[in-house]
């Protein structure tokens, strides 16, 4: 799976979406501008000892990243609270691109109108704005690695017996 990121501000976040990325071996794509360093200590915080395991590249802008990523045109994904679909209505491959936007204002709304039937939302009750979006990446990642059975994730856990007194 592919995770891309369009222009994220907060460090926090994107920590946090690297550290979820390597859980589920995913490829994390940054598109520029970033709103931070990647050397900042927030990311490094979020992210943990996981950062440096990270699949990670980071990009001048979006067309730099479809002409090293060919593949994206067609197996591309949009998560915007505008979609018609939610993120369960999608059957996911294995080599999925999901992409979110800045935390301040989402995809913007040209790219959005190019490729409405890949849009995807999570539903929300009320009017919420929208999640967050590390959240937000958490939710749809699992969803379509459930897809695909969890592949080549770890099952299961073992619990260690203490004894009690």
């Amino acid at each position: 799976m592919n995770i891309v990121l369009l222009e994220p501000e907060i460090p926090d976040n994107t920590g946090n979406i690297g550290r979820s990325c390597v859980a589920t071996n995913t490829r994390l794509h940054l598109i520029e501008p970033l709103g931070f360093k990647l050397s900042e200590k927030r990311i490094k915080r979020a992210g943990m000892d996981y950062w440096e395991k990270l699949d990670l590249t980071v990009y001048s802008d979006l067309e730099d990243f479809y002409e090293k990523n060919p593949k994206a045109k067609e197996h591309m994904y949009f998560a915007t609270t505008k979609a018609h679909h939610t993120y369960k209505d999608v059957l996911y491959d294995c080599d999925e691109y999901i992409m979110f936007g800045k935390e301040s204002a989402g995809i913007p709304e040209e790219i959005l109108a190019e490729n409405e039937e890949n849009c995807i939302r999570i539903p929300m009750w009320g009017d919420i704005r929208s999640l967050n979006l590390s959240n937000s990446v958490a939710i749809i990642l699992y969803e379509a690695l459930s897809q695909h059975g969890f592949e080549k994730m770890q099952l299961t856990g073992e619990l260690h017996r203490l004894s009690y007194k």
